[in-house]
């Protein structure tokens, strides 16, 4: 019988990993039978969190295209021709309306996403406006704008911003093979800004962009080992955009992104596991070996910033074939 302590999820604020892991530790790990590794990762699952819980989180692109920065998987760079058009930052109402919408099907964390190397003043005081009347709807916020300047996250928390994303995208050693406009140090450094400013973080990676297994495990020791690691960890499978650089990369082994999953619970015991980019394209029975491998966070609506996302009904009926609730 579940004891009472499991029967809803526990704080957000993740727990202090036992020792500093290591890139041959997290490898072990991979390297384990499936079976035996998707086990440990639901024993530590369980141990944290509502193994039947899965929380719904909504992304809005508030600000679309021409971003200045050559991220090789990204549609929205300016440098690349995929057709996207460039668009101006959203009215406010624009956002509260599909913040309430959102809310109303069930999310409860309206994420905004900008497309900038990082926010002017006066760009971001138009988003802390958002962040504030999202925030009175009675839902968790979330932006990822880039790369902060001094500040800027302290205005962040005074408007009751909940979390910032910024993910460190892949292991600082294949970095430069996918982003040269800027570097892994950079990341890391408004990471450190957001959290000294007590907002909670939002990081995680893309895998399948032709990185080795070592490089996934790599990914993964360094978000595990950040003085606290993130409150929440989306990790994303790489959609191929045409006109990017990484537009013909082959499908990563879908077991091997499970494995991923398994390791960043076991690594991350009390963070939000997020399955992110790349779930429109999976089956419904490898999301259901990705929850039983501790992934315990989706994004919820029929688009992501600029992919598509599985429908609101396809969703819903999952749940209800797995008997998961949403938190």
């Amino acid at each position: 019988m579940q004891s009472s302590a499991l029967s809803s999820p526990v704080s957000c604020t993740p727990n202090q990993p036992v020792h500093r892991w290591t890139v041959d530790e997290v490898l072990a790990l991979y390297d384990l039978p499936l079976m035996d590794l998707v086990f440990r990762a639901q024993q530590v699952h369980r141990e944290n969190f509502d193994a039947n819980a899965i929380q719904r989180s909504t992304l809005l692109s508030v600000k679309t295209g021409g971003c200045s920065e050559d991220c090789s998987y990204c549609s929205q760079s300016a440098r690349y021709d995929t057709d996207l058009e460039r668009e101006r930052l959203m009215p406010l109402d624009e956002v509260v309306a599909a913040a309430k919408a959102a809310r109303d099907k069930g999310a409860s964390r309206f994420c905004m996403g900008a497309a900038w190397r990082g926010p002017k003043d006066n760009d971001l005081d138009k988003v802390l406006a958002m962040v504030r009347e999202v925030k009175a709807l009675g839902m968790q916020t979330c932006v990822t704008l880039g790369m902060l300047r001094d500040g800027q996250a302290e205005k962040l928390k005074e408007a009751g911003l909940d979390y910032y994303n910024h993910n460190l995208d892949t292991d600082k050693e294949f970095y430069g093979q996918v982003i040269k406009s800027h570097t892994h140090d950079d990341r890391l450094d408004t990471l450190e800004q957001v959290r000294e400013a007590g907002i909670n973080v939002c990081s995680g990676g893309i895998i399948g962009m032709g990185e080795s297994r070592r490089n996934r495990a790599g990914l993964i020791v360094q978000l595990a080992n950040l003085p606290t690691p993130p409150e929440s960890v989306p990790i994303n499978n790489l959609v191929p955009i045409p006109g990017t650089p990484l537009a013909d990369r082959p499908q990563l082994d879908p077991f091997e992104f499970v494995r991923t999953i398994a390791a960043a619970r076991i690594t991350m015991p009390g963070s939000w596991v997020r399955l992110s980019a790349g779930r429109q394209e999976m089956s419904d029975e490898l999301q259901a070996l990705c929850f039983l491998a501790g992934a315990n966070s989706m994004f919820y609506g029929d688009h992501l910033l600029t992919t598509g996302n599985p429908e609101v009904d396809r969703d819903d009926a999952l749940f209800a074939r797995l008997g998961l609730k949403a938190v």
